[in-house]
């Protein structure tokens, strides 16, 4: 059975290096059937993550690749029921690109508090 085709997206800065919504300079929406990486600007960019994922949504993005703090409860709520969550320890798009077959498979409805929760700096 063959696999439908999904937008992925993925946020990182002109390194490629994974950045949080609110950090990244680019949002990519990766084509995993034609293999074609779409890059944006992130017009919300030292704005919101709630801003982002608004710009994320509106690219008709069926999941987002999340590391640990990339969303923000509000940016988290917002998305929840429209896409899909794919939590990943890799760092890079290259990495992303290399491993997208095994990273759709672990594409998940909700994601635990842990990875959306705000960080608080340590007392």
């Amino acid at each position: 059975m063959r696999r439908e085709n999904m937008r992925i997206v993925a946020t990182y800065d002109q390194n490629q290096a994974l950045k949080p919504l609110d950090e990244a300079d680019i949002i990519a929406v990766i084509d995993d059937e034609k293999r074609e990486v779409e890059q944006y600007e992130n017009p919300a960019k030292g704005v919101s993550k709630e801003a982002a994922i608004s710009v994320i949504l509106d690219l008709g993005a069926e999941a987002l690749v999340v590391k640990r703090q990339f969303l923000c409860p509000g940016s988290y709520m917002m998305s929840q029921g429209a896409i899909k969550y794919i939590p990943t320890e890799y760092n890079t798009l290259k990495e992303v690109l290399e491993n997208l077959e095994k990273l759709k498979k672990n594409a998940v409805d909700e994601l635990d508090e842990e990875m959306y929760a705000e960080a608080y700096p340590e007392e």
